[in-house]
């Protein structure tokens, strides 16, 4: 989802500032929430364990550049499934972040409107969660459709915002690109509840780790 670079460009991309600034201030009122509830050890281990995966997401699982942007598997529904909300929003940033200033330093330009597209599809993963999946649920009993609800909820909340971002900076001539994304991205979306449910197969093993800092209250409880 590395909007490629020139696609937003000169005055416009100054938008960008703006929803990632809205973004971050968000993720901070979650971050607050999560500091009150489990403590600052408990944020600080969950966000740095987010922020490696997203860093393996980006610089070391298999990419794609497809149309206007680059296909990769991040897993938000997974993070936020294992982290919380919280973690899993700073660690999508510091994670995008960390690859742009050692790896990609051209994406850098774009990080705003990366982050965006990042954060605001998980911040509609915690809405949905809320909705779809018990007050008494843990995360570890989740079922397919539910997992399958939270992953394409993310995956096209990716979709729908490079859309977005390539129809303001291109506008219809960005048609064509916007299409191959999307259809290359049906892929993520087919193979990320797979994953989210073998991840918390795999957790259903470690119920040492209940009440640990390291996850989410929420996966076992």
């Amino acid at each position: 989802m590395h909007i490629e670079p020139g696609i937003v460009a000169g005055a416009k991309i100054v938008l960008s500032y703006a929803t990632a600034a809205n973004a971050g201030l968000y993720s901070l009122k979650l971050a607050f929430g999560a500091l009150r509830d489990r403590g600052l050890t408990a944020l600080a281990a969950r966000t740095g364990l987010a922020t490696a995966a997203t860093f393996v997401f980006f610089q070391v699982l298999p990419t794609a550049p497809v149309g206007v942007s680059e296909v990769h598997l991040i897993l938000g529904s997974t993070l936020f499934l294992l982290f919380g909300a919280a973690p899993a929003a700073i660690g999508l940033a510091l994670g995008l972040l960390i690859q742009g200033l050692a790896f990609a330093p051209a994406d850098l330009p774009q990080y705003g409107m990366n982050v965006t597209t990042l954060l605001v599809p998980l911040f509609a993963v915690a809405a949905l969660a809320r909705r779809i999946i018990a007050p008494g649920t843990a995360y570890v009993d989740l079922s397919y459709a539910q997992a399958l609800a939270l992953s394409t909820a993310f995956q096209g909340g990716i979709v729908a915002w490079v859309a977005f971002w390539a129809f303001y900076g291109q506008g219809a001539e960005a048609w064509g690109g916007i299409a191959a994304f999307g259809a290359a991205y049906l892929l993520v979306i087919a193979l990320e509840p797979l994953v989210d449910l073998a991840v918390l197969a795999g957790a259903k093993s470690l119920r040492g780790l209940r009440g640990s800092a390291l996850v989410t209250p929420r996966l076992f409880a």
